[in-house]
């Protein structure tokens, strides 16, 4: 199995960065995918950058040049770098794993643009 915990999350202004991280244990090594979604309030969840075990990124159209998504393969730990945000960025980020017994789920951590 595999456990997830983010962190990272916080207040920024608008143009602001933050850096969140999702550190892994267990059965890292079966890990495929990882990805960071989102949920704003009274929106359902989005996806917003995922990265491949061998590297490939994908982003939302919404984060695309504004975001950066990179793992430290031996920290086990997935980033996501926020640079200019925006207060529409608002929301509960969470980070998860698809492997081989389905897809795992870390607890959220909080983002909040706002002056």
């Amino acid at each position: 199995q595999v456990q997830l915990v983010e962190s990272g999350g916080g207040l920024a202004q608008p143009g602001g960065s933050l850096r969140l991280s999702c550190a892994a244990s267990g059965s890292v090594s079966m890990i495929y995918v990882m990805g960071w979604y989102r949920r704003a309030p009274e929106k359902q969840r989005e996806l917003v950058a995922t990265v491949t075990a061998g590297g490939s990124t994908n982003y939302a159209d919404s984060v695309k040049g504004r975001f950066t998504v990179s793992k430290d393969n031996a920290e086990n730990t997935v980033y996501l770098q926020m640079n200019s945000l925006k207060s529409e960025d608002t929301a509960v980020y969470y980070c998860n794993a698809a492997t081989p017994w389905g897809v795992r789920w870390g607890q959220g951590t909080q983002v909040t643009v706002s002056s």
